[in-house]
């Protein structure tokens, strides 16, 4: 699903790489700002969580459940989160994230491929060319 306001990024680490579609939000317009981004992966349940060097307000439609595959920002860690599948709080299989994270958009491929992310590994975040 691509809407003009779309962005798209892609999401590496040593064994692969996603890309995702960001929506037109306040928090994704200084996100994409601050591409490319190199960090450090963590991984907490089934999410993977990585800094990003930007600070940013949560938004008004913060969410703490989401979809697997959902692209957040985690205001209160500066980070982005990768939920794929239930982390350490959530209630069944949801993707309960942290805390009230800015949702931006979503990953295009199977977010499971986010389990070959391990803890440490390095990743990185480009802007797509349209």
């Amino acid at each position: 699903m691509r809407t003009p306001t779309s962005v798209q990024i892609r999401i590496s680490w040593p064994a692969g790489h996603l890309d995702a579609s960001l929506v037109d939000t306040p928090t994704s317009q200084v996100l994409v700002k601050a591409l490319p981004l190199v960090s450090t992966a963590r991984t907490w349940g089934e999410e993977v969580y990585f800094d990003t060097g930007v600070s940013i307000s949560r938004e008004t439609d913060a969410r703490e459940v989401v979809e697997p595959g959902t692209v957040a920002f985690w205001t209160d860690g500066d980070a982005l989160a990768l939920p794929y599948g239930p982390t350490p709080i959530s209630r069944g299989d949801e993707c309960r994230l942290a805390g009230p994270c800015n949702v931006l958009g979503h990953l295009d491929g199977d977010p499971g491929l986010l389990a070959t992310v391990r803890d440490g590994d390095p990743v990185r975040v480009e802007l797509l060319d349209a």
